[in-house]
């Protein structure tokens, strides 16, 4: 299959991870198809990095239930981005994938700090790189994490991949059976309609610019793949 994208930013949702059954923090399983598909993806010949959020380990509205302050909450978030960074490390290096954890917290003992050329070097090896502990600031998503680091490194394309949800849509498809999913949208729609595919900061970041952002179900590994290829699969979104 002929790749489309030179260098994608696939974003991962923690709760991807999560054993829905035991409700424990990763599922053996899911954690496989995860490092299944960025491999798949790698031997296309695309440069990939990733960016994982916290959802199966740290809720930040948990920290308004029990009295944590919203700075001291983010930043207990980013270390479970970290955590979850190195789970799928394990995985991908298990298939012989050669991975790098880079953090924007400072701690080196497991993971390398977040220096913009070093990933770029990364990259150009063919290694993946995890991009953990969002941008290191709090009242900032893993959403906006994935958009900088994708301007950065000079990626074609981030890759939404969704659990259930086939697209973006004009209300919530699992409330509203009539909803319309949007094959092509910009990011000024996207901003101006408060549509709820990512943290509209991070939309608002990319108004103007080459990235496009690809939002598809990922219940359907070959989706991945697909993607990469260009097929015209879910919502493209991309500038005017």
């Amino acid at each position: 299959m002929e790749k489309k994208y030179k260098r994608i930013i696939v974003k991962l949702s923690g709760e991807a991870l999560a054993d829905e059954n035991d409700k424990s923090i990763y599922s053996k399983t899911r954690l496989d198809n995860a490092a299944t598909v960025i491999a798949d993806i790698v031997k296309m010949g695309v440069s990939v990095g990733v960016v994982v959020g916290a959802g199966n380990i740290w809720r930040g509205r948990l920290a308004e239930t029990i009295g944590i302050e919203q700075a001291q909450g983010d930043y207990m978030g980013m270390l479970g981005t970290i955590i979850n960074g190195m789970a799928i490390q394990s995985a991908l290096e298990e298939k012989g994938i050669e991975c790098r954890v880079m953090t924007s917290i400072s701690m080196p003992q497991i993971a390398e700090p977040y220096i913009r050329r070093k990933a770029m070097t990364h990259l150009d090896k063919g290694r993946v790189v995890i991009f953990a502990g969002g941008l290191g600031n709090p009242y900032f998503t893993t959403d906006s994490c994935a958009t900088l680091r994708a301007l950065e490194v000079g990626a074609d394309a981030i890759f939404m991949a969704k659990n259930g949800v086939d697209g973006v849509f004009d209300s919530d498809p699992r409330k509203n059976k009539d909803a319309k999913m949007f094959k092509h949208i910009t990011f000024t729609e996207v901003v101006e309609k408060k549509l709820g595919v990512m943290d509209l900061t991070a939309v608002a970041m990319l108004v103007g610019k080459d990235v496009v952002i690809r939002v598809f179900n990922m219940e359907d590994p070959a989706n991945f793949a697909k993607v990469a290829a260009g097929e015209d699969i879910g919502t493209t979104i991309s500038k005017e």
